[in-house]
């Protein structure tokens, strides 16, 4: 430590902010790889890491996009730095008159449309797997309130419904879970299911959005919406309500736990008996 303040000393203001700069940039990169998976963390400039097929198609096409989106910008930079070096009033003191050239332009119709072929082909892939319709392991129906949300289970795993509101205060420390992300009560889903999840609204829109998963779906009231997901990893998973629905658009967080299957069970048992329910249980839509 007390080499690198010397060092630090020896420079100039410029070298010193420099080096500082260069050691919070580590530090925050550091930290943002080493934060765990499916919350934001401070200065994060990346994707949440995916863990469903979907959001790894997402993530992958999304990085794919930057990397032809650099190629272009380094391409038309050089082109401007060539056209201000070769063809500056200094060196080229009797311009051009060229008005047309066939090849040019035949090149700059047909590399564009080029590039939007190399986008299309993983975008028509991503919506395929999105829009595909695999037979379900599990059924869950979301229902979206102003402000929190209610979760459904079907009678072959229980038939009980709670809400699951903002975790706060006391709470929320004890907890561990991340502030305004954390709710009293998680969706709990096996871990490799094919889960389908049923959403709606009972009052006004709200979206129900999780990035680790790659979905963000509408909770429209009369209207049910459908979308699946798959899990490939253990783990608490938090998102938020993405349409702003009202005076608590901010504070309705989602919390999925993502458990084995043997956890999976014990929990199902305990919540028949902690959401018990005298209705009859949810009613879902018909779906594989």
């Amino acid at each position: 430590m007390a080499r690198a303040q010397g060092r630090l000393k020896g420079r100039g203001f410029w070298g010193r902010a420099a080096a500082l700069a260069a050691t919070g940039i580590l530090g925050t990169a550091t930290a943002v790889s080493a934060a765990g998976v499916g919350q934001p963390v401070p200065w994060q400039m990346d994707l949440q890491r995916p863990v469903t097929e979907v959001a790894t198609e997402i993530y992958n096409f999304h990085h794919l996009l930057n990397w032809i989106m650099l190629v272009i910008v380094l391409f038309v930079l050089a082109l401007l730095i060539a056209v201000i070096v070769k063809f500056n009033e200094t060196k080229n003191p009797t311009p051009s008159r060229t008005t047309h050239n066939t090849m040019l332009e035949v090149a700059w119709t047909i590399v564009p449309v080029l590039i939007l072929v190399a986008i299309a082909i993983p975008s028509f892939r991503v919506l395929r797997t999105q829009l595909s319709d695999p037979k379900a392991d599990l059924m869950v129906k979301v229902i979206g309130h102003a402000w929190y949300w209610s979760y459904e289970y079907p009678q072959d795993v229980g038939g009980f419904k709670f809400d699951a509101n903002l975790l706060e205060g006391d709470d929320q420390v004890k907890s561990g879970q991340p502030k305004l992300l954390a709710t009293d009560n998680e969706m709990v889903v096996p871990v490799n299911k094919i889960v389908k999840v049923q959403v709606t609204a009972a009052d006004v829109m709200h979206s129900w959005a999780m990035p680790s998963f790659g979905f963000k779906i509408d909770a429209i009231p009369g209207r049910l919406n459908q979308f699946w997901f798959k899990a490939e990893r253990e783990g608490t998973y938090h998102g938020q309500c993405s349409e702003l629905c009202g005076q608590r658009h901010a504070y309705m967080p989602i919390t999925v736990k993502v458990v084995s299957e043997q956890a999976f069970q014990a929990w199902t048992a305990e919540a028949k008996t902690k959401f018990a329910r005298t209705d009859g249980g949810a009613k879902f839509a018909e779906a594989q």
